[in-house]
């Protein structure tokens, strides 16, 4: 047989779609939060007195070494656990031993809220930084209405809730104005926003008449009443409320907007190549505008969440608790696509709430889980460094799941 009529044989397509489940973007960055855990267990290792102790005979003695290097590990790993999905410690007391998990979802409520903003921004190729000051304006807003304007109950919650999101819009719109009428990057933007809106609002809560309680000089706000309050899902011993419902409604409208919608074709598209949308008769300037409005709102949702859910005696400026920037992360880590950032961010909720158990029961420093974090975003940004750990394949950009059926003229004319 000639050379010329030799073919290729084609790869097995099991062959490929495994490639593109082991080498795709999702594995990555649960390989990345694997590899984060290794990291944060070297660091355990390397600070336990236990473990420093042993090994000061640890050639005479080895195993006693690697002994209390495992129990360091699995009993700091153990106590994370207990603390964020299921106290097994406490299997006799229903309420005590899910509640770990039930303080999970509420630290995320608000990472998931604010992720999805930033999250939004990213696929139209904007870096919404502004996050702390979105909080903040919706938070002033949403606490102002909720602290000192009476109303009845179920009415009282829907006017702040909306209008605490207008404000995140509002504050969010503005930098996609100045992106589209001046060319301002969003990035300076958003950062000075920042400070403007925190001190703002630090001016507002010293300010009687203002946002500050009456009768008081410290800068705090004057309590949410209670027709304003996120009422609890499971009970007043849960710290869950209202606010995850609404996450979920706004990942699943996240979702909606993004993959069966226009405005998100057109959003997707100026991601892309805003060139190119801009040439396809895109109005670019617009989405940027209204991208911004909507990734505000979605992280205004999260200040609301704050002050109806979490601050319910008053607030004060520092409320956003770095959630802000944390959101980044979460948007990083779920590959900006919404799903990806709603277990994101219980994924981060898990990780606050176990640490407190693991601090209190083990004696490990939070910060641990601060630079878990911190190298779950770098293995995120170097998807390479992963594949070369773990020896993954790179993904084909050409490989398709499914095989494009022919239409009927192309299976006449063949």
């Amino acid at each position: 047989m000639s050379d010329d009529t030799k073919t290729t044989p084609e790869v097995p397509r099991g062959n490929q779609i495994l490639k593109e489940i082991f080498g795709g973007s999702a594995a990555i960055s649960v390989l990345a939060v694997v590899l984060a855990l290794i990291v944060g267990g070297i660091l355990i290792v390397m600070t336990d007195e236990a473990v420093a102790e042993a090994s000061g005979y640890f050639f005479s003695r080895p195993l006693d070494t690697l002994t209390a290097m495992w129990d360091a590990v699995a009993g700091a790993y153990s106590a994370l656990f207990r603390g964020s999905v299921f106290n097994y410690l406490r299997a006799d007391d229903l309420v005590a031993a899910f509640r770990p998990i039930t303080e999970t979802l509420a630290n995320a409520t608000p990472l998931i809220a604010a992720g999805l903003g930033v999250a939004l921004a990213f696929r139209v190729g904007l870096f919404n930084i502004g996050g702390r000051g979105q909080m903040l304006i919706a938070a002033a807003a949403a606490g102002y209405v909720g602290a000192y304007i009476p109303m009845p109950p179920v009415i009282h919650l829907i006017v702040a809730l909306v209008i605490g999101i207008i404000g995140g819009a509002l504050w969010g719109g503005l930098v996609g104005l100045l992106k589209a009428r001046t060319g301002a990057h969003e990035v300076i933007v958003t950062i000075m926003l920042n400070y403007i809106a925190f001190y703002l609002v630090s001016f507002l809560l010293r300010t009687p008449g203002a946002l500050q309680a009456p009768g008081q000089n410290n800068p705090k706000s004057g309590p949410i009443l209670e027709t304003a309050q996120f009422p609890p899902l499971l009970g007043e011993q849960f710290n869950l409320n209202l606010g995850f419902i609404l996450v979920i409604l706004a990942t699943i409208y996240t979702w909606y907007l993004l993959n069966r919608s226009a405005l998100g074709f057109r959003f997707r598209a100026v991601g892309e190549n805003p060139h190119a949308a801009q040439v396809a008769g895109i109005n670019v300037k617009s989405v940027y505008v209204q991208v911004m409005l909507i990734a505000g709102a979605l992280v205004g949702l999260a200040g609301v969440y704050q002050v109806l859910g979490n601050f319910t005696g008053g607030f004060a400026a520092g409320l956003d608790a770095g959630i802000g920037f944390d959101a980044i992360t979460v948007a990083l880590l779920g590959r900006s696509k919404p799903w990806g950032v709603f277990f994101a961010g219980i994924l981060f909720g898990a990780l606050k709430a176990g640490s407190y158990t693991m601090q209190a029961a083990e004696g490990i420093p939070v910060d641990i889980v601060l630079v878990v974090q911190s190298f779950i975003v770098l293995f995120i940004a170097a998807p390479p460094l992963v594949r070369a750990i773990f020896r993954l394949p790179t993904p084909d950009p050409l490989f398709r799941w499914r095989t494009p059926k022919l239409d009927k003229a192309t299976e006449v004319s063949k």
